[in-house]
């Protein structure tokens, strides 16, 4: 086994990414002891998750653009690279902030330390889920490949016989719902929405109680609606186990930045319920409106992701029960 291909296997293991998360805790219990996160403790968190975000990204992209043979392989690491990016830079726009100075209290001061160790906690399990996610999702493009060696012709048109989805008006309340909420139309209408929105009330370099009080719960809803609908998937899809696991661990990825969610805006209406009023902080607005624009582009491209590993069952479904093609007599 070479380096690269011993890389990659220690990339994709569960072992590195529990291992992982335990030190991450335990270094967040360590330098939370006394109330405070001092300069260099913060720095060295935060260089720790921008390379490991950056890292994962690239072996994603790379994934992405190597994987020969199925398409949907293709898109569902570059689905995973678009979730990852757009966390990354998130990642890097509140650590830059925080090492300037431009971002010192973010809640009530005397628990602003706890959200931040949440926050940290949330962003290291959001990239172990990746790292767990990888190795099955490599399992997943090698059982296809196999699977399409004895049945070649249909591998090659399999792309045509995908089936297309029910009329609306032969759904069900639910497939309807699923279907509107998925649709490539109404992510786009969320996004158009969400840049009006955080546009009209950054004008005056401020967020008022009742507009973080709307952004908080439109994200609420959208977090945790993705979540139960990634979660039943699994549940569905049971019969092909590795990616029964993608699934379990895209719903991971997505319960972390969840919770994060919601003690970010917990932490931030208790610091209006304590002061009465906002606590001001420079070139606050700029982070909230990154912090808001992350989280609604990370569920976007986490739905569309799911909508690939739909599709991937379901071009592994047809593949399966087809006849073996018969050899040919020369």
């Amino acid at each position: 086994m070479g380096v690269k291909d011993s890389s990659e296997k220690g990339l994709s293991g569960g072992q590195l990414a529990l291992g992982i998360l335990l030190v991450a805790i335990l270094w967040r219990a360590v330098i939370s002891l006394d109330g405070e996160i001092s300069f260099w403790e913060s720095l060295c968190s935060g260089l720790a998750l921008i390379l490991l975000g950056w890292v994962l990204f690239a072996y994603a992209y790379r994934c992405s653009r190597e994987l020969k043979g199925w398409i949907i392989s293709n898109y569902i690491y570059q689905g995973i690279a678009v979730c990852l990016v757009t966390i990354n830079i998130y990642v890097l726009i509140y650590y830059g902030m925080r090492w300037r100075e431009l971002l010192r209290v973010e809640a009530y001061p005397p628990l602003d330390f706890i959200s931040r160790d949440i926050r940290y906690i949330a962003l290291v399990v959001f990239y172990c889920a990746v790292i767990w996610s990888t190795g099955h999702l490599k399992k997943m493009h090698e059982d296809y490949i196999s699977r399409s060696k004895e049945k070649a012709v249909l591998h090659i048109i399999s792309p045509f016989l995908y089936p297309r989805g029910k009329k609306l008006s032969e759904m069900s309340m639910r497939e309807l719902m699923g279907t509107v909420i998925t649709d490539e139309r109404t992510l786009t209408v969320i996004l158009g929405l969400t840049f009006l929105w955080r546009t009209f009330i950054s004008f005056d370099f401020n967020i008022a109680l009742w507009e973080s009080m709307c952004s908080g719960i439109a994200l609420f809803i959208m977090g945790w609606l993705f979540f139960a609908y990634i979660y039943s998937l699994s549940k569905k899809q049971k019969d092909w186990l590795d990616l029964v696991k993608v699934y379990h661990s895209t719903a991971l990825g997505v319960l972390a930045i969840n919770v994060y969610a919601l003690v970010y805006y917990g932490m931030r209406w208790y610091s209006f319920a304590v002061s009465g009023e906002e606590v001001f902080v420079p070139l606050v607005f700029l982070f909230r409106d990154a912090n808001y624009f992350a989280l609604v582009i990370f569920y976007c491209a986490s739905i569309v992701l799911s909508k690939f590993l739909k599709r991937a069952y379901e071009e592994y479904t047809l593949l399966s029960t087809a006849k073996p093609s018969k050899p040919t007599r020369g």
